[in-house]
């Protein structure tokens, strides 16, 4: 069964978001079954048949990672929390905390998100001790609370949506969706120091292909124009 040992999945949710696929990650281990993001609000069965389709059991869910307060990663957080109750806990970044309780309206939309409780409140640089080890990167700049993390034994990046991807191919930020777009090189160039063999962006999917060169080449080429 998937879930045995220790994994890492991606598990496509493109239904979910009209054309922009949205791929969020399962990591597990024999104890902890741990989902990062959630998709846009109503996406719960799409999640539970994502998880049926990777093998990984949907009901063992114990704990959902929120890298960034957008409303296609945090839509369906509500309704899983109150699924689940006191069986998820909920893991956010400190910065997080009062835009997923509803008190600070989301940076994008301007309006308040349903109040959800963070349980764990992590900061840059910390290491959970789930599967294997999971290393805090804030990384913010497409918000001020993103946060990337590091599995550290595939040596996996969960960029969230530091970073997006094409065929394949590690690309940056999308600039239409990220105000702050020096921050969010400086938290790109911060990747630099991971000894990466993967790179997973929620909107392109899996990269494991001249990693360090394509980081490179996004820093050095500085801010993108958007239009």
């Amino acid at each position: 069964m998937a879930q045995s040992g220790v994994g890492i999945t991606t598990i496509p949710l493109g239904a979910a978001n009209r054309g922009n696929p949205f791929i969020p990650t399962v990591v597990w281990d024999e104890k902890d079954v741990i989902l990062f993001d959630t998709g846009i609000p109503g996406s719960l069965e799409l999640i539970r048949a994502a998880f049926q389709e990777a093998s990984v059991p949907f009901e063992k869910l114990t704990k959902i990672v929120i890298t960034h307060q957008d409303m296609d990663h945090i839509g369906t957080l509500p309704e899983l929390a109150q699924y689940f109750g006191d069986r998820v806990q909920v893991i956010a970044h400190q910065v997080a905390v009062p835009y997923l309780a509803g008190e600070v309206p989301l940076v994008k939309s301007k309006r308040l998100a349903p109040p959800v409780n963070v349980d764990v409140v992590v900061k840059d640089g910390d290491i959970l001790p789930f599967a294997g080890g999971l290393q805090v990167v804030f990384s913010p700049g497409h918000t001020p609370d993103h946060t990337s993390y590091y599995h550290i034994p595939s040596k996996t990046l969960i960029a969230g949506d530091a970073l997006t991807a094409q065929d394949g191919v590690l690309q940056a930020y999308n600039p239409a969706y990220t105000p702050d777009q020096e921050t969010a090189l400086q938290s790109i160039a911060k990747f630099q120091s991971l000894d990466l063999a993967k790179v997973i962006a929620f909107h392109g999917g899996e990269c494991i292909d001249n990693l360090q060169d394509r980081l490179r080449a996004i820093v050095e080429a500085g801010p993108i124009a958007v239009g």
